[in-house]
């Protein structure tokens, strides 16, 4: 008997520090910088699937350097929000552009089939589903938000500081990032875990 595709309704996990090296392993032995140096800027960024694939070059760049910082207005909200580009990102991003085609001052990740055209979201959402899954995880708890969701998590997790996750969201209300965190039920399973009875 064939089953279907499991199909997993709700918020999709933050990768964990391992998940997020063994992706880079893969991608990096497997030679697709593209890749890498999507998968690293959608971490840095922590943007929506929409905003990290329309890009461009001038939003990264700066006298012929991948900037340490950048600024770019999201699509859903209009409203600006800035994130750090780590060495490990520059560097897959600076792999990315010795090999990248197009239009110098254009997107960031052109699309392969259409010129002029950034990569799609859904192209990118595929491509999520195809690097959890090259590591064994089941690709249908995973998704672009994912790697929205990864470094913010990490980041509650060791400092509790929401007000800073709310920041790097771009969110302009905090319960929008404790929601969007599952804070309240993360907090509550950890005291009930730390209650012996």
């Amino acid at each position: 008997m064939i089953r279907p595709p499991q199909v997993i309704v709700g918020a999709k996990l933050p990768l964990r520090p391992m998940h997020v090296w063994a992706i880079r392993v893969r991608l990096q032995i497997a030679r697709r910088p593209r890749d890498l140096a999507l998968f690293d800027i959608a971490l840095d960024s922590k943007l929506r699937g929409c905003d990290v694939v329309s890009l461009r070059l001038p939003d990264i760049i700066a006298a012929g350097a991948v900037r340490s910082r950048a600024i770019v207005i999201q699509q859903k909200t209009g409203r600006p929000v800035q994130f750090e580009i780590t060495e490990t990102a520059r560097r897959s991003l600076g792999e990315w552009l010795m090999v990248r085609r197009g239009d110098p001052d254009g997107w960031l990740f052109p699309s392969r089939l259409v010129q002029g055209a950034h990569l799609s979201t859904r192209q990118y959402i595929r491509l999520v589903k195809g690097w959890v899954a090259l590591i064994g995880l089941e690709p249908a708890a995973y998704g672009s938000h994912s790697l929205r969701r990864t470094k913010v998590a990490m980041l509650y997790r060791k400092t509790g500081n929401l007000r800073a996750c709310q920041l790097l969201l771009g969110h302009t209300k905090l319960e929008s990032t404790v929601r969007y965190l599952g804070v309240e039920l993360d907090d509550a399973l950890a005291l009930s875990e730390a209650l012996e009875i």
